[in-house]
């Protein structure tokens, strides 16, 4: 991760649901300074989303590679 220790901090909290399952729920907050030298601030320029999306099928195909064996 491209993150100082200090920078980033994940919590987990842990509880019943409403059906009486067990449930977590994670929190991960980076220090805004660590997000502007990625070029991630929401205040940024790079950081807005200036195009469409793939279409459906490149997601799906992408996901079908990740899973194939690199050796053969």
């Amino acid at each position: 991760m491209p993150f100082a220790g200090e920078l980033i901090r994940c919590d987990l909290a842990c509880g019943i649901g409403a059906d009486g399952h067990g449930r977590g729920w994670y929190a991960v907050r980076v220090d805004a300074a660590a997000l502007r030298a990625l070029g991630l601030h929401p205040e940024q320029p790079t950081a807005v989303i200036t195009g469409p999306s793939p279409p459906r099928w490149w997601h799906a195909a992408a996901e079908r590679n990740a899973e194939r064996d690199p050796g053969g």
